[in-house]
């Protein structure tokens, strides 16, 4: 098979079609009999993706620093009748995320689909951070260095297979600029950016990347901030449509919402920063943001 006939330029427009025979037929999922890495698997989006994986009949790699979190959610997928295996590693470590890499290559050869989803956000104005330059640190160690440095170790293995698939969690902040959100939406903006850039080199090895750009799940990312409580989809919602993005592998996955804002950006630009500084004014700093002692935890 030539390389232009094995690029996502002529298989994606079949995507949504092969999903519709598939629910009608009954047919496999595109992931089963695949193996599907997963960071963040210990509970939240990456417990759920892990788990619906599973289901879809995928080897689910399920990555995560909580040894017993991480432990707990593989037995309960074998007890369902998937498979699944588990490994620890921090992936603001370095060296960890090497040792990954190098172990996940030696057990399974190749890795045909990554989720790089474990990170971290941090809900805190600019005029509250400006002795907190590690805020800026942390975001980039979790949300960018750890999984490029995770992707690229991974990468080559797919290339010469000629296929794999890279999902980003990333965040609608990309699109919307959402103030209080500097480090975090800075560091996953860089992590769209590479994205988009890793789909345009490799496009001819058939390995491609999604940039999933989420809004507010409930997990115990968001329990700091009151203003959040009740709001956005559950993490098996959002799992959902990350199962949906292995398998049809599209460049973006965007809502409504931030789309909108996205547009709003270009062609009203200062009329957008206009209604942000509003937001950003009637939304104050949380107590946590501030320093104070709250009774949720992350």
């Amino acid at each position: 098979m030539t390389p232009l006939l094995q690029t996502p330029l002529l298989q994606s427009p079949r995507a949504g079609f092969s999903r519709v025979l598939r629910s009608v037929t009954g047919g496999a999922s595109p992931l089963a009999g695949r193996t599907v890495l997963v960071t963040g698997a210990s509970s939240g989006i990456g417990e759920a993706t892990s788990r619906a994986a599973a289901a879809r009949g995928a080897h689910v790699l399920l990555a995560a620093r909580r040894e017993p979190e991480l432990e707990r959610v593989r037995r309960e997928i074998v007890e369902d009748g998937g498979r699944a295996s588990s490994y620890v590693v921090d992936m603001t470590d370095g060296a960890s995320v090497d040792a990954l890499v190098e172990q996940l290559l030696a057990e399974h050869g190749v890795v045909d689909y990554v989720v790089n989803n474990a990170g971290h956000s941090i809900r805190r104005s600019l005029e509250l951070t400006h002795d907190r330059f590690h805020d800026f640190e942390r975001m980039m160690a979790v949300n960018y260095f750890g999984p490029v440095r995770l992707t690229m170790g991974l990468l080559p293995a797919m290339r010469e297979q000629r296929f794999g698939h890279v999902v980003n969690i990333v965040t609608w902040g990309n699109q919307i600029r959402a103030p209080k959100f500097a480090p975090y939406i800075a560091a996953k903006t860089a992590l769209d950016v590479f994205g988009r850039i890793l789909g345009r080199e490799a496009f001819f090895d058939n390995v491609t990347c999604t940039n999933m750009r989420v809004a507010i799940v409930q997990t115990a990312m968001i329990g700091p901030t009151k203003e959040y409580a009740g709001r956005g989809e559950t993490p098996e919602q959002c799992a959902d449509r990350v199962v949906r993005a292995l398998e049809d592998r599209p460049i973006t996955v965007d809502g409504a919402f931030g789309t909108f804002y996205a547009a709003f950006n270009v062609l009203a630009p200062r009329l957008a920063d206009f209604a942000m500084a509003v937001a950003h004014v009637r939304n104050p700093d949380s107590a946590a943001a501030r320093g104070e002692k709250v009774s949720a935890t992350r």
